[in-house]
């Protein structure tokens, strides 16, 4: 992979099963020293030692992204061990109840609005004054439910509309700082979460699993769905400094399943 970010310090916050770990071990193939925070210790541990394997640099922060204590502990561990921070990547998130927003209680909707929305904004303003200094960027990971119509997706498609603000406005903010805010909206990604859904699919339909793939791929321009590595080159894109002129935007990447 191409050395896009030789030199700089990626902080990926979220670093789950599937996307986040892709954003962090293709960060780091790109030349990134990696900062790794997510709840799971072992989960941090585990992408650590893939990227170690070829040779790369990644630290380990155990971080809950709802406590102010804990995002401080990331910055200072982050700043400790680099003397610097260039990329911030919002990866974390939760999916509230499918339910219609009209059905749900005040409390069903609120359900993962720390995670979803304000998380982003609490890890920001710990590491705005590094990213001034360095002149860095942010990658916010939002989805396509702001694009589609799927129902019962009511309370996500709030919360995400929200994330798609919040970035917006933190480039409003951040951009005579330097600091360049961007979004990245994937569609179905072709992972666990979505392969266990086609799986379901196929055995209560008694159906093939392909055939379901098909039906969904079917809406797309490509006739395929994103895989991690997909939408993670999209953000080491956008926190490189091919993107230095990009800021505020939302970059959809799914193959053609909504047009923007």
């Amino acid at each position: 992979m191409p050395a896009m970010l030789d030199g700089k310090v990626v902080v990926v916050a979220g670093v789950g099963e599937g996307l986040g770990r892709s954003v962090a071990v293709r960060s780091a193939l790109a030349g990134a020293r990696v900062v790794l925070a997510a709840r799971t210790e072992s989960r941090l541990t585990e992408v650590a030692d893939a990227i170690g394997e070829f040779g790369g640099t990644a630290l380990c922060v155990p971080t809950d992204l709802t406590d102010d204590a804990s995002i401080t502990n990331l910055a200072d561990a982050a700043l400790a061990e680099f003397g610097r921070v260039d990329t911030v990547v919002h990866n974390a998130f939760v999916q509230p109840p499918h339910e219609r927003l009209l059905d749900a209680t005040i409390e069903s909707v609120r359900q993962g609005l720390d995670v979803n929305l304000l998380a982003s904004l609490d890890l920001t303003r710990t590491l705005a004054p590094a990213l001034e200094k360095s002149e860095g960027s942010i990658v916010v990971i939002n989805s396509m439910v702001l694009r589609n119509q799927l129902p019962n997706f009511g309370a996500y498609r709030v919360q995400k509309a929200g994330l798609l603000a919040l970035a917006r406005s933190l480039s409003v903010e951040l951009g005579p700082l330097g600091v360049r805010v961007n979004s990245v909206a994937p569609g179905y990604i072709w992972a666990h979460r979505v392969k266990a859904m086609v799986q379901k699919q196929a055995e209560g339909r008694g159906i093939d699993a392909a055939e379901v793939y098909a039906e969904i791929a079917a809406g797309t321009d490509l006739r395929r769905l994103p895989e991690p590595d997909d939408i993670a080159n999209a953000v080491i894109f956008l926190a490189s400094d091919l993107a230095r002129a990009i800021t505020g935007q939302c970059l959809d990447v799914n193959c053609g399943h909504a047009h923007h």
